[in-house]
């Protein structure tokens, strides 16, 4: 039986817990108050939510999460900035979670699972190409088992292949689109198949999403579904208790944003947030809120991590 103190708002409590077991309210002089309703994963109703201390060891702690697209991209720079992926992966690790890290290269998701390890967490590699289809299934009921059970999906997987639309051509049109939007359906249709109550699966969007200026026609559209797509998973997730919501970063120092930034000069040439371009930590830290208990209430929302570019807040440099 959970107790709470008067200093929990009873009206909040009686709308947020659902009928069931029953919990205990204590007024200031120890007399027993009333009895509601009790909290459980089902309603995404933690500790978090009520203001009481959360478990020790992480904000993560004791979560199984799936991180797929961990690795980081190989680029022409001597010293290369973290990827969203092998960010997020080293975070989580911090905060106490047991990780699943796939990537489409070997040494890439290698040396994310090496440096996560020396964080003290429990890793398991995986090495996946996400466009063959047949392959997820059995993946995620690999690293389900692997892990003892499955908490949390992140899909940071993501292609472009920077055609304008006069050189676009079905096929690349639809590899973009099985990477970008498919991969990220499968993997949600077969976590939520191992998930408990009170997880949490987060879709890697883009700014692009919002912002049809790349010239980039299948990324910017492809983008756009996932912010769709997260919101579909969200309704068909609340009634085992799952959220998912979506992660729209915008101009941001990572390998792939460096790549964009050799074709495109004037992608960063202009005004920017602060005068500065995002970096791989500040989109881990946005994924690390919605992946914990902290946004228990917050689904089927597209997070902007753009500093604002979106509403149109820049510096001129």
């Amino acid at each position: 039986m959970k107790t709470f103190h008067s200093w929990t708002p009873i009206s909040l409590l009686g709308k947020l817990i659902p009928h069931g077991k029953r919990f205990h309210i204590w007024n200031y002089n120890g007399d027993n108050m009333t009895t509601t309703r009790p909290i459980h994963p089902e309603v995404q109703c933690f500790d978090e939510a009520l203001g009481q201390t959360p478990p020790a060891g992480g904000r993560l702690a004791g979560r199984r999460i799936l991180v797929v697209g961990a690795g980081q991209r190989v680029i022409d720079d001597p010293d290369p900035p973290v990827g969203n992926g092998r960010a997020i992966s080293l975070l989580f690790a911090r905060e106490g979670a047991t990780l699943t890290c796939v990537d489409i290269s070997e040494p890439a998701v290698a040396e994310t699972c090496r440096q996560a390890k020396d964080l003290g967490a429990t890793v398991f590699a995986e090495v996946a190409d996400v466009e063959r289809a047949e392959t997820i299934a059995p993946l995620v009921e690999r690293a389900a088992r692997q892990m003892g059970g499955l908490d949390g999906l992140v899909m940071v997987v993501g292609i472009s292949s920077a055609l304008p639309i006069d050189k676009q051509d079905a096929n690349t049109w639809d590899r973009e689109y099985a990477v970008n939007v498919r991969s990220n359906m499968l993997f949600a249709q077969q976590a939520m198949r191992h998930m408990e109550p009170g997880s949490s699966i987060v879709l890697m969007s883009s700014l692009a999403a919002l912002r049809n200026s790349s010239g980039n026609p299948a990324y910017e559209s492809s983008k756009a579904a996932q912010v769709a797509l997260a919101r579909s998973i969200a309704m068909a997730g609340q009634k085992q208790g799952i959220r998912c919501n979506s992660l729209l970063p915008g101009l941001m120092d990572t390998p792939m944003g460096r790549a964009a930034t050799a074709r495109r000069p004037a992608r960063v040439g202009g005004a920017l947030p602060f005068g500065r371009q995002g970096t791989g930590w500040e989109v881990a830290y946005a994924c690390l809120f919605l992946m914990s208990h902290e946004s228990s209430y917050v689904n089927a929302h597209a997070l902007q991590v753009d500093g604002g570019l979106a509403a149109g807040v820049a510096l001129t440099a």
